[in-house]
C-alpha cells in the first residue's frame, strides 16, 4: 500500500527538553523508568531544542495498557493477513508492514478522538484514514519528511509494543539534530518546522542508544494521524 512517503538524509549528539507526562501505568514498556524521568528531548544544542520545544513533543503514558491492549485486537487480525516487507515504495522503510483505517470499535475510536483533540487544532481538516505501521523487530525507518502533497503541518503517532528512538536532523544543515525517547504508549507530535524542515526517522535496534543507554527496539506498530495540507 503506497502510503505517504519521501526519503532523505541522518546524523547525531545532545542538549536536553522533558516532555509532558501522564501517568497511566506499569506494565513493561521497555526497563525505562529511569530514563522516562528524565529529558525525553535532546538535541545538538539547547538553543534547538528551546526553539523546537513546542514543534517536536512527546506526551508519556497517553494511553492505558487496556487501551494499548484494544487497539492491538482492532489491528492485529488485518496486519497478520500482511507479510512484512524489506523494500518500501520509496525505499523509506525497510522491515515495515502497513495498512489504513478509517472504522474504529468504540474505545479505540475515543482513544483516536483523544489523539486528534490533542495533536490539532479545533476545525483543523484531517486526513480521514489513520495510517497504521508495523515495523518488525529488525526493520526501521529511514530519514526522510512526509510529503507536502498528502500531508499538512502536523503528524501525531502513538508508539505501541516498544520503546523507540526517533531522530530528527535538519534538511540543509545535517549538525541540527534531535533525538525523541518514545516510550511505549506515548503520543508524540511533530509540527511546522519539525515537521517540514526537519528528516524524522526510527533507528534501528543496534543503533538505539539514547544518552548513552541502550533502548531495546522490539517490534513496534505506530498508529498515526495528519492533518490535510493548508
Amino acid at each position: 500500500m503506497k502510503l505517504l512517503l519521501a526519503a532523505l538524509r541522518q546524523t547525531h549528539k545532545a542538549a536536553v527538553h522533558t516532555g509532558q507526562r501522564r501517568r497511566r501505568s506499569s506494565r513493561g514498556g521497555g526497563g525505562l523508568v529511569a530514563l522516562r524521568e528524565e529529558a525525553l528531548v535532546v538535541g545538538s544544542s539547547q538553543e534547538l531544542v528551546r526553539r523546537l520545544g513546542s514543534q517536536a513533543e512527546v506526551r508519556t503514558g497517553f494511553i492505558t495498557e487496556e487501551e494499548e491492549d484494544a487497539l492491538l485486537r482492532e489491528l492485529e487480525p488485518g496486519l497478520k493477513k500482511k507479510r512484512y516487507e524489506f523494500d518500501h515504495w520509496d525505499d523509506a522503510i525497510h522491515g515495515y508492514r502497513e495498512t489504513e483505517r478509517v472504522r474504529w470499535g468504540s474505545a479505540c475510536e475515543e482513544v483516536i478522538r483523544r489523539v486528534r483533540s490533542t495533536a490539532f487544532p479545533e476545525g483543523s481538516p484531517l486526513l480521514g484514514p489513520v495510517h497504521v505501521l508495523d515495523l518488525d523487530k529488525t526493520g526501521y525507518i529511514k530519514p526522510h519528511i512526509d510529503s507536502v502533497k498528502f500531508c499538512g503541518s502536523t503528524i501525531a503517532g502513538l508508539s505501541l509494543l516498544s520503546d523507540s528512538i526517533m531522530r530528527l536532523v535538519k534538511e540543509d544543515s545535517t549538525d541540527e539534530w534531535m533525538d525523541l525517547l518514545l516510550p511505549r504508549r506515548s503520543l508524540y507530535i511533530l509540527r511546522d518546522q519539525a515537521r517540514y524542515n526537519f528528516t524524522h526517522q526510527i533507528l534501528k535496534d543496534e543503533e538505539s542508544v539514547f544518552k548513552g543507554r541502550k533502548v531495546p527496539r522490539l517490534r513496534r506498530i505506530s498508529v498515526i494521524c495528519r492533518n490535510l495540507p493548508g
